[in-house]
């Protein structure tokens, strides 16, 4: 008995955590362990990271341990000589503008790994609300449909009940039964348009998404503060982190010339070593000495060298403003798609009002006789369409915001709890 109950609360646990849906929130948090573009992202700012270590060492020291044994036939001696040599050498740059200059550019490439890792959170946060969005639209429009042909069903039998006693034509019938064909047609497509977004949110998060949470009735989606176009493409164009990454760009180009140009210049480095031999008897020798060289011609390759990095400056700099107009754009159509889905979605509101209202009317006069069956069911076609429109304003203007903080350089997880509040299991 006791072991029935226990089961019996297991399944009934497990059946109630199956019937919770998962919000925003918790596909994000999924999407952060199990998305694969951001899994790469991550991979490569941690080999970007490496880049440093790596320029530094070009300015220590190195410490370096080598040997030999040596075997000799001698015929002075009618033998075989046997040596053994131990050399450990240190050597320490004392002047090398090339190595200083790629030491700077190493941590100019760190900086530009977090831009691009930041900007690939901030893609991932755009990536998951849009393809939540878009299953909620297609299971929206399924519902829709499912309900409009519930109501078609309602009046073909009702056409073909009123043609029956005599007091409408079959051309009512017929017309009733052309909608619902399309309608069974536009549910076959409407089904598949779902199980596409699913996919591709699955594509996100690694798993099949189980039910979502909806957005709740009469939500009040806010407004974009501030509310002034000009403060977000400032934003965009300072804090927009693949601006940011092409400012370093830029930067790391400048460094690249003067790396290109200290080929030119003399370099001197610091070199002790202790050698020993073993032979017949054991010698060792310590040394210290300042070795330096100036390179004289190389055939024209430096100066090639630093003519390209000069180039490759420009490209960057070119890169950097077309990085700035992008942002500006990008928070542009941001900002407007925000301000165009509110007023959208007020008047989708309304529209919803005013076709409910027509679509009771044209049923009040189809009874009384002054209506006919295709004015009816135009107008349950309205009052669907209007409802389908206003779940998917609402969805595009969330998203949207989303896009207009991520342009701004400014979204983050907490933006998705602000998002995550709005929906309801």
């Amino acid at each position: 008995m006791r072991k029935s109950l226990v089961a019996l609360f297991i399944g009934s646990a497990f059946l109630a955590q199956q019937a919770v849906a998962a919000d925003l929130l918790q596909v994000y948090k999924q999407a952060l362990v199990n998305d694969a573009q951001f899994a790469s992202a991550r991979a490569l700012l941690a080999a970007g990271k490496e880049r440093l270590p790596q320029g530094r060492s070009l300015i220590l020291p190195s410490i370096g341990l080598g040997g030999a044994v040596t075997s000799t036939d001698s015929a002075a001696t009618s033998g075989r000589d046997s040596s053994r040599t131990y050399s450990l050498s240190l050597t320490q740059p004392l002047f090398n503008m090339g190595n200083w200059a790629q030491y700077e550019q190493s941590k100019l490439a760190v900086a530009a790994s977090e831009a691009q890792f930041a900007q690939a959170q901030q893609d991932l946060i755009v990536r998951v609300a849009q393809a939540y969005f878009d299953v909620l639209t297609a299971q929206d429009a399924l519902d829709l449909v499912k309900a409009q042909k519930v109501a078609t069903t309602e009046q073909l039998a009702s056409a073909k009940r009123n043609f029956e006693v005599g007091t409408q034509t079959i051309t009512d019938t017929h017309e009733a039964q052309a909608r619902y064909d399309l309608i069974v047609a536009n549910e076959f497509a409407t089904q598949n348009d779902l199980e596409i977004k699913r996919t591709a949110l699955q594509q996100i998060i690694g798993q099949s998404p189980g039910s979502l949470a909806t957005l709740r009735k009469g939500v009040a989606i806010a407004a974009p503060t501030p509310a002034n176009i000009d403060a977000w493409v400032e934003s965009a164009e300072k804090q927009n982190f693949s601006v940011v990454a092409a400012e370093i760009g830029y930067s790391s180009s400048k460094q690249e010339i003067k790396r290109s140009r200290s080929n030119h210049l003399p370099t001197a480095n610091l070199v002790a070593s202790v050698d020993r031999v073993s032979a017949n008897t054991t010698n060792t020798s310590n040394s210290i000495a300042i070795k330096w060289s100036v390179p004289i011609f190389s055939g024209f390759a430096v100066d090639s060298k630093v003519r390209e990095s000069i180039a490759l400056e420009s490209k960057a700099g070119s890169d950097l403003e077309n990085a700035k107009r992008a942002a500006s754009q990008a928070a542009r159509q941001a900002f407007l798609g925000v301000n165009s889905g509110l007023a959208q979605v007020k008047a989708y509101e309304a529209a919803e009002i005013s076709s409910n209202s027509a679509l009771e009317s044209n049923k009040l006069g189809y009874q009384v006789g002054v209506r006919i069956n295709i004015d009816v069911l135009n107008a349950q076609q309205q009052v669907f369409s209007t409802r389908r429109d206003l779940s998917k304003a609402r969805y595009d203007t969330l998203v949207n915001g989303l896009r207009l903080k991520s342009a701004a350089g400014t979204l983050n997880e907490s933006d998705i709890v602000q998002v995550n509040s709005y929906l309801q299991n």
